[in-house]
Parts: C-alpha cells; sequence; structure tokens
C-alpha cells in the first residue's frame, strides 16, 4: 500500500513522523513490506513546517502514485488562524479536490479542515475539533460533523479528532492489513500513548485544548489547587477578576458555570491516573484534595455514568 504523508506549510510534522514509526515497525513484525510511506507536498522539496522544522518531499502529491494519502493538523490557536492558514493554502486545497477518488484520504485533528474545504468531505460523516465545531458546522455545512466519537472510517475517507488522531487511523489500519495482535504488540514495545477513544465527559479538557487565556489560566489554577479548596469567589480573586466577570467569560467560552467547571477539570486529573497508574482510589484521593474517597466516587459516576473502577477496566493503559 503506498501511503502519502503530506507535508504544508506550518503543518504539525509529529503525527507524521510517529505515524510512519508505526507502519515501519508493522512492516518488520510482518516480515513483508505491507506500507511503503513517502513525504509529498504540493510540489517536492523542502517544506517549512510548524515550529521551524523542514522535512523534505520527495515527491510531488500525484494520486497517480498512491493508494492513500494522511493529512496533518496544523497549529492554531484560533478560529481566525484555522481561516488564515485554509486561505494561504488555496492552491492545497485545490490539488486535494481533485484527487482521484480511488485514493483514500485520512486526516486528523485540525487538518481534517483541509479535506473540508476541499469538497472530499462533502455528505460524509467526519469528526470535528470541538473548539472549531460552530465555525466548521457553518462554513462546510454539507459535511456531516460529529463529535460522538473522536474516529470515524466512512467511505474513503478517515478523519479523528485531537493532536494524537493519527494513532487511531493507524490502529484501524494495521488491525486490517496485518492483525489485532500486531498492533497490540507494536503499542506496547513502543510506549505509545493508548489510542482510546476518550470519555465524551473529558473531550477537550486537557490544558493544551483550552483555546482561551482565561480558561488556561483558570485550568492550571484548578490542576494546582486541592479540590476541597475549588471555590468560585477564591478563584475569581485569584485571576484577578471579578465572579461575575468569571462566571460570564467561562460560560461564553464552555457553556457552563464556573464550578461544573473547575469540577470536571479535577476529575479528569483523576480519569488520567485511574487510565495511566495502577494506584489506589484512596491514594489518588488524598493527591488531589477530595474529603474522602466515597466522595469522589460518588461525583466521579454523577459526571460519567461509570465508577471509578469501571473507567479503569474500560480506559486504562493495557
Amino acid at each position: 500500500m503506498r501511503i502519502g504523508l503530506l507535508l504544508f506549510p506550518d503543518c504539525m510534522p509529529a503525527g507524521l513522523l510517529a505515524f510512519a514509526d508505526l507502519l515501519h515497525a508493522a512492516n518488520r513484525r510482518s516480515g513483508r513490506q505491507l506500507f511503503e510511506l513517502r513525504y509529498v507536498a504540493r510540489q517536492a522539496g523542502p517544506v517549512q513546517c510548524a515550529h521551524g522544522v523542514s522535512l523534505e518531499a520527495s515527491a510531488a502529491l500525484d494520486s497517480r502514485t498512491l493508494d492513500a494519502l494522511l493529512v496533518p493538523g496544523f497549529w492554531a490557536e484560533s478560529v481566525e488562524q484555522a481561516d488564515a492558514l485554509l486561505a494561504n493554502n488555496a492552491a492545497l486545497i485545490k490539488a486535494l479536490s481533485v484527487v482521484g477518488k480511488r485514493v483514500q484520504l485520512w486526516s486528523y485533528c485540525t487538518g481534517v479542515c483541509l479535506l473540508a474545504a476541499s469538497g472530499r468531505l462533502n455528505g460524509q460523516v467526519a469528526t470535528v475539533t470541538w473548539w472549531l465545531a460552530d465555525s466548521l458546522r457553518e462554513r462546510f455545512a454539507r459535511v456531516r460533523w460529529q463529535s460522538e466519537s473522536s474516529c470515524v472510517f466512512a467511505q474513503g475517507v478517515a478523519t479523528a479528532s485531537g493532536v494524537n488522531g493519527y494513532l487511531p487511523i493507524a490502529q484501524g489500519l494495521i488491525e486490517r492489513q496485518v492483525s489485532q495482535d500486531t498492533f497490540k504488540d507494536l503499542s506496547r514495545l513502543m510506549v505509545l500513548p493508548r489510542p482510546a477513544v476518550p470519555h465524551s465527559a473529558f473531550r477537550g479538557a486537557s490544558l493544551m485544548q483550552q483555546p482561551v487565556g482565561l480558561l488556561r489560566r483558570l485550568h492550571a489554577l484548578v490542576e494546582q489547587t486541592p479540590a476541597e479548596q475549588l471555590r468560585v469567589p477564591a478563584l475569581a480573586s485569584r485571576l484577578a477578576l471579578t465572579e461575575r466577570t468569571l462566571a460570564r467569560q467561562v460560560r461564553a467560552a464552555t457553556g457552563e458555570p464556573v464550578a461544573s467547571y473547575a469540577r470536571r477539570i479535577k476529575l479528569y486529573q483523576l480519569a488520567e491516573r485511574l487510565a495511566m497508574t495502577s494506584a489506589p482510589l484512596t491514594t489518588l484521593s488524598a493527591e488531589l484534595g477530595f474529603s474522602s474517597a466515597a466522595n469522589l466516587r460518588r461525583m466521579f459516576k454523577a459526571l460519567t455514568g461509570l465508577t471509578p473502577a469501571q473507567y479503569r477496566q474500560q480506559y486504562g493503559r493495557p
């Protein structure tokens, strides 16, 4: 299978590199050359990616030489930045629009915007990056945007949300072309982040996913504050805001009251520890500053519908 890894100005290359490593490892694991990967761009030559990284595109984008194309995300912190990158890549978007129908198109994170702009997602179900959801639904109304799952395989296309979205795409590809056991082995040996779909209660809950400066400051403050000391007046004071201003800005950005937003972030800290460690709940409760493990268990189940033990069993690292 001939797979192109698409480079374009300001794309984030880390996912492409990790995706390539996974498929090279799958070739080694199977003892066969199942996947042939090459870096491609609108024109062959060096491409200046995000954060000053330069990668060499060995060939121009040519659908006659490819069976699939992976479109990575790009760095953006606002709708305006995303719109600017789309405008600056009009020629690439046009090239994507005429890629042969037999070529599978895969994309993740903000890179899905490029496929949507090309028209190749029209009529298809596709993932949406949560902070771009309103803009994309308005701008690309013919795409069937959904946020219920973080990866969708549709006819001829695959999309995934998040900067690690290349992982579920690679997982689906390796499991179909090789086996589930092969992917499990590679995931374990290469110490990769688990590609499990995050619980919907915690979608967009990580610090890096906060698009607004205030939310980042609030998020960091909540993480550093013991759960039993989380009080809206204290948070507003630490942020040098009135309670009313804090409440208004948080609701405008998230649709949530400050208290429920802070509680969700604190429980997300627990969820990450449940998934990535084997520490007992009593230890985690004390670390995060909850009054008791029983109180923590009650709040966690109210938010997720799962007990901490059930969450660990479903979402924990194998």
